[in-house]
């Protein structure tokens, strides 16, 4: 976004702006390493041969058969593009405009870059709107560019909407805004088309060059055209090398068929040279529309059928159908690792708090100890891994529980494995594979967080071990993905342990029923489980547990779903009782167990309400 009139409200847009790159900087720091490793790799290999095959997997089902030399640019035998490729590119570009950010007496104070995502709906950065005043004070210019004499074409502007509808994410630094349908001229917005959102991931790799129709500082519409090459891909965003002025925040990055794939938001900063920057971020889409996700039930109905809308009706777009987030790899399967592998891994350490806070396994109660899946050829029923430890129930083939060490002073950054394989030292039949998760929102919920045990010099050994089908449990992707409290939980808990150079174990699981919901052959858990351990400053220990319920999410598997879910702190003794397992003394430790309260639990609505 460019700013051309001083005073607060230049003031406040060039705060958010600079709190933009300076977040974009530390993220850019944070994977120096992952990020020269891919770089290295990419000076003699195609971005097929460096991304994960399951990412490469889904970036080639997303290509149109018809266009047969995309896969050829893909494994890097080919650059030539079909002539239509320009076309379509004209086409995409038509649902892109100039935003005019007006102050209340109608005088200009800036610009930026937004792109219709429905008919009704406008997608910009938060730091262009990041509230419905500003908003409601703007417009959208379409048509503001040149044609092939140089000569203008005629503007159509269109006022901006918020009380229809207004979602924004600071964090993601997205708002997506209702648009009004006709012109001052009485053009209807319809006539620009628009750009639907792909849930699914995979739809550009590591290496791959990315497009950006653009408003640079306000002037007419550019495109940065394969100039901009994928240099790594974070959980919300991905960075990558482009030619991007102020103004074009809220800018459409594009992959080669013209699919959105990014919401451009801030330049990294140069740390080194004031006023120059080293790569460019843009927000992940699939990002942004777990979050929007989020918000329905929150929405009214109307609102609701607004964003109905996002996605849909694409056939006459470039773009193509969106399909479900965790479709990219649902059918691969990795090789499962030899035995050997696992002999050296401890697994969970009880003594990890220190000599004095002995953190045992749980016992499993006598009625369900039989359940435990023993590992072939003897010796017991606990699954060793790198800082973490799982035990497996038969019958139900998910985990009674996992528990890992994590040790905040040596936390690493390292990229998704996404290799989903069995583990060969118990039978695949107490494992549930990748036939659950195929055309439903089911996600591969991890149970023990991929990034809690990735610490120390074997954290690449860590991030591989989380992906195992031991590991993981039937979520709805609601619950699984995007910004929901239990996630926020876990974001909590890390960065505690990171913040505070801290060490923590925690428990986790489903809760089992007997009248949980059958679906293909497995019993869904309606709630999942964590209790959190760690040393207080006093040298006490703190034990505190916490619940969560997707019973709403998962009451049709097979159609849309958009109950809440509540995360809730709960007594130790509680967990206890709902899983059979025995945690000993912890409940001592737990500080609602101390209190006076008979009330079960409490609701969690933001990560201030937790209780240590």
């Amino acid at each position: 976004m460019t700013i051309i009139n001083s005073g607060e409200s230049e003031t406040n847009h060039q705060e958010n702006v600079i709190e933009q790159e300076k977040l974009a900087l530390q993220r850019y720091k944070d994977r120096m390493v992952s990020r020269e490793e891919t770089l290295i790799k990419l000076q003699s290999k195609a971005p097929a041969e460096v991304d994960t095959p399951e990412r490469v997997a889904a970036r080639k089902a997303m290509i149109d058969e018809k266009d047969n030399l995309a896969l050829e640019r893909l494994i890097g035998q080919n650059d030539m593009f079909p002539m239509h490729y320009l076309e379509r590119g004209l086409l995409a570009g038509k649902s892109v405009c100039r935003i005019v950010i007006k102050d209340e007496g109608g005088r200009t104070l800036g610009f930026g870059t937004g792109f219709l995502v429905t008919p009704k709906l406008l997608l910009t950065n938060n730091h262009v709107f990041p509230n419905t005043e500003t908003a409601s004070k703007s417009s959208a210019q379409f048509n503001y560019e040149l044609d092939i004499h140089f000569n203008a074409r005629v503007v159509q502007e269109y006022r901006f909407q918020p009380d229809k509808l207004f979602i924004t994410s600071k964090e993601l630094d997205f708002t997506l805004i209702a648009v009004q349908d006709t012109s001052a001229s009485g053009v209807n917005i319809q006539e620009f088309g628009y750009l639907p959102l792909i849930k699914q991931k995979g739809k550009v790799l590591l290496g791959e060059y990315v497009s950006i129709i653009q408003h640079p500082r306000g002037d007419y519409k550019a495109v940065v055209l394969r100039e901009n090459k994928i240099t790594d891909m974070l959980d919300d965003f991905i960075h990558y090398s482009a030619d991007t002025e102020p103004g074009s925040s809220g800018s459409t990055v594009f992959n080669d068929e013209w699919k959105v794939v990014a919401l451009h938001h801030s330049g990294v900063p140069d740390p080194n040279h004031e006023g120059q920057f080293i790569a460019n971020e843009g927000v992940r889409i699939s990002s942004i529309l777990h979050y929007i996700e989020q918000q329905k039930p929150s929405l009214s109905e109307k609102q609701q059928e607004l964003i109905k809308e996002l996605g849909e009706d694409i056939e006459s777009t470039p773009t193509s159908q969106p399909q479900k987030e965790n479709t990219d790899n649902e059918d691969i399967v990795a090789e499962d690792f030899a035995l050997e592998r696992f002999e050296s891994l401890a697994g969970y350490n009880p003594q990890f708090l220190g000599d004095n806070h002995t953190v045992p396994h749980p016992t499993l109660r006598t009625d369900i100890k039989s359940d435990a899946a023993e590992l072939n050829g003897g010796g017991g029923n606990i699954l060793n891994y790198t800082h973490f430890s799982i035990v497996m129930s038969k019958s139900r083939r998910l985990a009674f529980y996992t528990v890992v060490n994590i040790d905040g002073k040596q936390l690493k950054n390292i990229g998704r494995d996404d290799n989903w394989r069995y583990d060969p030292r118990i039978d695949r039949d107490y494992q549930i594979g990748n036939e659950l998760y195929k055309r439903n929102p089911l996600d591969r919920g991890h149970l023990v967080r991929r990034r809690d045990p990735i610490w120390g010099t074997d954290a690449a050994t860590a991030n591989e071990d989380t992906f195992h089908f031991t590991n993981c449990s039937p979520q709805h992707e609601l619950l699984n993905q995007g910004k929901s409290m239990w996630l926020g939980l876990e974001d909590y808990i890390l960065n505690h342990t990171k913040n505070n150079s801290l060490k923590a174990t925690i428990f986790t699981g489903p809760v089992f029923r007997e009248n949980d919901i059958l679906y293909r052959g497995v019993k869904i858990p309606e709630e999942f489980w964590k209790v959190a351990v760690m040393v207080k400053d006093d040298g006490e220990l703190s034990a505190t547990a916490y619940l969560v319920s997707q019973k709403q999410l998962i009451s049709n598997l097979e159609a849309a779903a958009f109950g809440a879910f509540l995360t809730f702190q709960v007594k130790v003794s509680m967990i206890e009782a709902l899983t059979g397992l025995n945690f000993g003394e912890l409940h001592n430790h737990d500080p609602l167990e101390q209190s006076e309260s008979t009330t079960l639990g409490q609701l969690l609505e933001r990560v201030e309400d937790i209780r240590i």
